[in-house]
């Protein structure tokens, strides 16, 4: 039998909403998880039992007068502590903000409770979802890091904690981490979900992502995400979002893979390219290794520079005002932001449609390209968080992207990361659903 923590959501969902599971139980059941793993983990940088406890009572209520709040009614959600939450404090893993309490819901948030969600808590970011960890551990080895920023988050989910959860992305904070933890995660094009009430530290590079343990969950919160804000200006009007029906419902494409060794393929481990040729020779003819325009080799010096300079930008007052109480990493960032020129942040963001110009052919031509989602298996150590590189050029294009738990190297997991067109999240996914079907792995 099934230990509850370990349900999907969609399966949780299910249940609760065929009045099979109480949404009471699934929550005590991740409060239990938690108690009984945190003191290792150290996933969660607030949690309120009795609040969520609170709110499982009152969707059973629900359930039983015949109200169901939503397709995620009943549903345990960790939320990164970048994103406000009215009734828990939002404190971005700084000193500097310790015990803020925001007066409202990011969007996102909002839009959970909306469908139904349990708020479990606030799980640990990094310093300011910057680079300085705050001692999470990875769950399958826990003397290794989990990934960040959004390391709360993926350690939570691969343990069991909760089944779904919101992460932040900027270089690679919801791929890397997703990857290190064996789990799917997804960061969909910026815009597809708003940024509303989201610490932001790059405006053109901030994306809200989600890590969960199958690809029809990453489709279930990803629907009930995806909706125009207009108070996040690069929010865009779209129908409504029915990724789950169509990965689920429409007939799996029968197309060709694009496999580009990228220009951090030499950071790569020999084990990452070991397991990577075995994967393309699998897939036979259903993968053609490709290459890519020369300017494409200037797409990590460029994310690089845009977020360096906005970095600096955004955090330059706290770095006026409490440098003290940042960390020597941080500092330096930021320092090292402030001397970026306008000339050279202005190259590399004029840069980015020229570059997205110069690929989207290949990325409508095929069902998705696919590199790395980590240069490895998760380092060894809880000092730092890994290498973003095979990320950060995709988030400087600001196209989708998801990772799928395919590939091991010395019994770790590596993520294989899939990359589709700018507002193309139903192809990605069909595509990393074929893929998954091709490989005979369980979606």
């Amino acid at each position: 039998m099934t230990d509850l923590f370990q349900l999907s959501a969609v399966e949780a969902a299910q249940k609760i909403r065929a009045g099979e599971l109480s949404a009471y139980a699934l929550t005590r059941a991740c409060l239990d998880r938690i108690e009984a793993l945190d003191g290792d983990i150290r996933a969660w940088a607030y949690l309120d039992a009795e609040r969520a406890l609170a709110q499982a009572h009152e969707a059973d209520r629900q359930q039983a007068a015949g109200a169901i709040g939503g397709p995620l009614h009943g549903v345990p959600v960790g939320i990164k502590d970048v994103i406000d939450t009215a009734d828990q404090p939002t404190q971005f893993g700084s000193p500097i903000f310790a015990g803020r309490q925001p007066e409202e819901d990011a969007a996102c948030v909002a839009a959970l409770r909306g469908a139904g969600a349990i708020i479990l808590g606030k799980t640990v970011t990094t310093e300011l979802a910057s680079l300085t960890p705050a001692g999470t551990r990875n769950p399958l080895d826990h003397g290794r890091t989990p990934g960040g920023s959004s390391s709360g988050s993926a350690a939570g989910v691969a343990c069991g904690m909760m089944p779904l959860a919101l992460g932040t992305q900027t270089a690679g904070s919801v791929i890397r981490p997703a990857s290190f933890c064996g789990l799917f995660g997804f960061k969909p094009t910026p815009g597809f979900i708003s940024r509303s009430g989201v610490l932001l530290q790059s405006h053109t590079l901030d994306t809200i992502g989600v890590f969960a343990r199958s690809l029809p969950d990453v489709a279930l919160i990803a629907d009930c995400l995806g909706a125009q804000d207009r108070s996040d200006e690069i929010s865009y009007p779209r129908a409504l979002s029915r990724l789950l029906a169509f990965l689920t419902e429409a007939p799996a494409a029968n197309g060709q893979f694009a496999f580009w060794r990228t220009p951090a393929w030499e950071h790569a481990e020999a084990g990452t390219h070991a397991a990577f040729g075995e994967l393309v020779r699998e897939l036979g003819s259903a993968c053609q290794t490709i290459e890519m325009p020369n300017e494409c080799d200037n797409l990590i010096a460029y994310q690089h520079t845009v977020q360096s300079a906005e970095n600096a930008a955004w955090y330059g007052s706290i770095l006026d005002r409490h440098a003290a109480q940042l960390s020597p990493a941080m500092r330096a960032r930021l320092e090292a932001g402030q001397q970026v020129t306008a000339r050279a942040y202005l190259e590399a963001e004029t840069a980015r449609d020229v570059l997205y110009a110069a690929m989207a052919p290949v990325l409508h031509r095929y069902e998705a390209i696919i590199c790395p989602a980590a240069p490895g298996p998760a380092p060894q150590g809880l000092q730092a968080t890994g290498n973003p590189i095979f990320n950060a050029m995709w988030t400087y294009l600001g196209v989708p992207a998801v990772t799928l738990p395919l590939l091991e190297v010395d019994g770790l997991p590596v993520g294989v990361q899939l990359i589709g067109p700018r507002r193309g999240e139903a192809r990605l996914l069909r595509a990393a659903r074929q893929l998954m079907e091709r490989l005979g792995a369980k979606m």
